[in-house]
């Protein structure tokens, strides 16, 4: 039976990898994003699958429930939702931080994603199947100077993740928190407001992981037997780590 993968975020970086991944395997696609030509563009690219492309800001409930109100034919069950959009903005210190980017960040990597597997979530459960991917990352455990609001958010995922779990016992459902470490995408220059030196100077001297990456753990994770849930993945490059914990000293 073919089955039905909904994306969000899938016009570029995690999210378009995705697409791309499940589509070569023949899944049908539902994919979201904000920019017409660049789901256009992914639409033609994977012609060869069926799918079905959706402008949508996934901040906007009304939107989201038309969305899935709306599904055509054929796409209504899905099988696995990728909880993929979402976004880091500056880096500035707490007491330095923009207010509207924290906004931005908490309706977006929160509500967003709460909004998705909300609507979603009822139909899973009457056909007793389904999997809840959502996108976390590091950020959610290890906290970074200037993380503050955006590691909140994914720290938010990561208990979103596992309440999910709790209250699907009685479900055949799966929920899986993926947390990637340094990640080469548009990630960074969406971070920086379109500045792509700042972008560029993250990934200096590294060897990050890459969309494709992530996209083949996404993947991965849909095919263990049905009885196995993978809760959550920590990745990270090689040339990551953990670091100490900080000490500030008085001169």
């Amino acid at each position: 039976m073919q089955k039905t993968v909904c994306i969000t975020g899938a016009t570029s970086g995690f999210g378009r990898a995705c697409a791309e991944r499940f589509a070569a395997e023949g899944w049908r696609l539902v994919v979201t994003g904000r920019r017409a030509d660049r789901l256009k563009e992914l639409r033609d690219h994977c012609s060869a699958t069926p799918i079905h492309t959706v402008e949508l800001d996934v901040r906007d409930l009304d939107a989201v429930k038309a969305m899935v109100r709306d599904l055509p034919e054929g796409f209504g069950d899905i099988d696995v939702l990728v909880n993929n959009a979402g976004l880091a903005l500056g880096l500035e210190g707490a007491h330095e931080a923009n207010l509207d980017d924290w906004e931005t960040m908490i309706d977006t990597n929160i509500k967003g994603l709460c909004f998705l597997t909300r609507c979603l979530l009822p139909g899973m459960v009457a056909r007793n199947r389904g999997h809840i991917i959502n996108m976390g990352s590091i950020a959610g455990t290890y906290p970074y100077p200037g993380g503050n609001v955006y590691g909140a958010t994914k720290a938010f995922v990561k208990q979103f993740s596992r309440n999910l779990l709790t209250d699907l016992i009685h479900t055949k459902i799966r929920v899986t928190n993926i947390e990637p470490g340094l990640s080469e995408s548009e990630f960074s220059i969406v971070r920086f407001h379109g500045d792509k030196s700042k972008a560029d100077a993250v990934y200096k001297g590294t060897q990050p992981l890459r969309p494709v990456d992530i996209a083949d753990i996404v993947h991965w994770v849909t095919t263990v037997p049905p009885h196995v849930n993978i809760c959550t993945v920590e990745v990270m490059p090689v040339c990551q780590s953990c670091g100490p914990l900080a000490i500030h000293r008085e001169p």
